[in-house]
């Protein structure tokens, strides 16, 4: 079963939208679609050079 995704406004610039709407023409996504593969992409790309701090590293989440 498909999960329910979430809607949000976002604000952005025209020359910007014009350049997302070819990106996304070229690659046969629409503007939505292309903004969540790129916004998927980068948290991907995100999470690979973020290392995880260890158990009791400053920065964790420890739970009380």
């Amino acid at each position: 079963m498909a999960t329910e995704k979430k809607a949000f406004i976002l604000r952005i610039q025209p020359e910007t939208l014009k350049e997302m709407e070819r990106w996304a023409q070229e690659e046969f996504r629409s503007v939505n679609g292309q903004i969540e593969f790129l916004l998927n992409d980068a948290l991907r790309k995100r999470k690979k050079r973020t290392p995880k701090p260890e158990e009791g590293e400053e920065g964790s989440i420890r739970s009380e």
